[in-house]
């Protein structure tokens, strides 16, 4: 017996595979006079067939081997059946969601079937593809997370609740059941082989009786608590598939689990859009307040540029009705004092950046 656990499991694979029918043990029999002109071969299936139960010990052996790596695939389906149905029996952020979803269905049905207590949950997922009639890239999803995020913002917090539900929607429990089932035959046949050793007289060195009473003890306790575990998760998921008004038994973990699995992840997508829409509004509401800033800074400058030209045609204006009056429009100095008269105005530009035009009086 591999007491030291020295075989590997894909050479007892091959063991397996290569366990001597009876045809061919009969054929080595009547030849086992010829033994050292066997092929290595040969006399490897001819020293196999002369142990007692040779296949039933090995494989006994592989599954020994197996054991502990099939359990630890099992169970963390089976917790996740349990944990997954606690969740949602328990989880208060989802019943408050769903109290929201039913107060909206109740309004859209208004007149019609606007007074229900509930609904299925299978139609839970419709609410995504209910879309807005003003914009197409709006569904309904999208507004109740909105709602939601207002009113009630710890609501949204649902993936925090029922972290075990993507696990839960992979499991089939007929699958589930199949894998359990095959784990109980085949401790059972290690059992019976055991029982079968117990009875035979005893061979030098050969430990199978000792090794295998030993794995029998710890793997019975262990698939036990897994067989444990399965009860209570399956009553716990009927349980929670009754609370949602589904009948128990014509739906299975995959299908009920699913059904939450999927609604999570539309409420994070439409989350998600509906922050990237709010970005989005942000961002074109801020360009539109800078592009309506800068049309109203150039409009300003436009306006004192023209105020500029105004005032400088004006003083032109103002100095010759000057230079008339006094007689100085003869005056050779005149160019001199249009040049004196622009650079005062300059000055008051720039002091002021708007000023008056001057009134004039004949």
């Amino acid at each position: 017996m591999d007491e030291q656990e020295d075989l590997p499991k894909d050479m007892l694979e091959q063991l397996l595979k290569f366990v001597p029918e009876k045809g061919d043990i009969d054929l080595l029999e009547e030849h086992k006079h010829e033994l050292d002109r066997m092929a290595k071969a040969d006399r490897f299936l001819f020293e196999m067939s002369r142990i007692n139960h040779y296949q039933q010990r090995l494989q006994s052996l592989y599954f020994k081997k197996k054991f502990a790596e099939r359990v630890a695939e099992v169970k963390p389906k089976v917790e996740a059946i349990r944990s997954g149905s606690e969740e949602v029996f328990r989880s208060g952020a989802l019943k408050q969601l769903l109290e929201v979803v039913l107060a909206f269905g109740n309004y859209m049905n208004k007149g019609q079937r606007g007074n229900a207590y509930g609904f299925k949950i299978s139609s839970l997922n419709k609410i995504a593809d209910t879309k807005s009639s003003i914009d197409k890239n709006i569904t309904l999803l999208h507004y109740l997370i909105t709602i939601v995020e207002n009113k009630y913002p710890k609501v949204l917090n649902l993936n925090e609740e029922l972290r075990d539900i993507p696990q839960a929607a992979k499991v089939n429990m007929t699958e589930l059941d199949k894998e359990i089932s095959t784990l109980r035959s085949g401790l059972k046949a290690v059992e019976m082989e055991l029982e079968y050793q117990k009875s035979q007289p005893p061979q030098p060195g050969d430990k199978f009786v000792s090794v295998v009473s030993q794995f029998i003890t710890v793997a019975s306790f262990s698939f036990s608590d897994v067989e444990d575990l399965l009860a209570e998760a399956k009553d716990l998921f009927t349980k929670a598939v009754k609370h949602f008004g589904e009948e128990a038994g014509k739906i299975q973990p995959d299908e009920f689990f699913g059904i939450f699995d999927q609604f999570l992840q539309a409420v994070s997508e439409a989350k998600q859009e509906n922050e990237n829409m709010r970005k989005k509004k942000e961002e074109e509401e801020r360009r539109a307040r800078m592009e309506a800033q800068l049309k109203e800074q150039r409009e300003r400058e436009r306006k004192m540029r023209k105020a500029k030209e105004n005032s400088e045609e004006g003083g032109e204006f103002d100095d010759l009705v000057s230079a008339l009056r006094s007689g100085e429009v003869f005056d050779k100095d005149l160019s001199k004092l249009k040049r004196n008269r622009k650079r005062i105005t300059n000055q008051m530009t720039d002091s002021s950046r708007e000023r008056p035009v001057t009134k004039l009086n004949f």
